[in-house]
């Protein structure tokens, strides 16, 4: 378990961060890429979101533990190197990987996607910028996925012992405790997320699936409400709770149907009922999960329609 936490050990900063010049650009970022990918941040003084900007980057960077560099480059004191990059604004970063550019942005962005850019960097350098928790996490998944609820549980304590603003750690362990059948403490691991993560996607998607965990403990059975729809297709209450059982019972894709058959018979019914559970729907599910492609794609044509 300790294994997979222990990352590599923190880099001198002087290491991780250089100022750069045109004279020092190919040694420091070309060439010192075909190892380690390095970000490029061009700012000036007078700029004042790159005030914002590079200490945000350079944070990132420190916290990916050697996995990126960074280089700072005034553009007011390179302008040849800007020209050649073609930096029409700044700030502007570019990431360098075997001596190419491979991605970059323009503009002041938020700390997330700030990190979500050096995870990404890292990961084409072959490199882990979370020292190792991103492979914690996968295997604590692979715990959960198999059924060993309790070692995904305690994996997703460590990774958050080591990250504590970890938003995919907070999620796992909620959806731990959901395998376990425990919704309040699940609730309550969730409802003890620091403030800064407490919107984050994998947090949103356990309060989901904890709603329709709970929906399903009070669902009725299929084939009874299955019956009460066929005798009155208007009855929108049995089509409503027919989408729940069908949930209940791990069959998403049917409950969809029924929720968009619902919607496009009377959208306004119990102030968009069918809307909302079909958001709390796609919401538990991964969104590359067909089940929300293709459930998205026909509310939206019955929306526009």
């Amino acid at each position: 378990m300790m294994d997979l936490l222990n990352g590599a050990g923190d880099a001198p900063a002087a290491d991780l961060i250089k100022d750069v010049s045109e004279a020092t650009f190919m040694q420091d970022v070309v060439e010192a890429s075909m190892e380690t990918p390095v970000i490029v941040d061009f700012w000036a003084p007078w700029c004042g979101p790159c005030k914002t900007l590079g200490p945000a980057l350079e944070a990132a960077v420190t916290k990916a533990k050697g996995a990126v560099k960074m280089a700072k480059v005034n553009v007011d004191e390179n302008q040849m190197i800007a020209g050649q990059m073609r930096v029409q604004s700044i700030p502007t970063v570019y990431a360098f990987h075997q001596g190419q550019p491979i991605d970059g942005f323009q503009g002041a962005v938020p700390p997330s996607e700030i990190e979500a850019f050096v995870q990404r960097v890292a990961e084409a350098g072959g490199g882990a910028a979370d020292g190792g928790l991103g492979e914690a996490l996968e295997a604590a998944e692979q715990m959960l996925a198999e059924g060993a609820v309790a070692d995904a549980a305690q994996t997703f304590s460590a990774i958050l012992g080591e990250d504590p603003n970890n938003a995919a750690a907070f999620g796992g362990l909620a959806r731990a405790h959901i395998a376990l059948n425990d919704l309040d403490q699940a609730e309550a691991i969730l409802n003890g997320a620091p403030a800064e993560i407490a919107d984050a996607a994998e947090i949103e998607a356990v309060r989901a699936q904890i709603e329709l965990a709970r929906q399903a403990e009070n669902a009725g059975p299929v084939a009874e409400l299955r019956a009460a729809v066929d005798a009155d297709p208007n009855d929108h209450q049995a089509r409503f709770d027919l989408a729940q059982a069908l949930h209940a019972a791990d069959d998403a894709e049917g409950a969809v149907t029924e929720l968009l058959e619902l919607f496009r018979r009377d959208r306004e019914w119990n102030d968009g009922a069918a809307k909302a559970q079909l958001f709390t729907i796609f919401d538990a599910l991964k969104p590359n999960d067909p089940v929300v492609l293709n459930g998205r794609r026909k509310l939206s044509s019955l929306i526009f329609a």
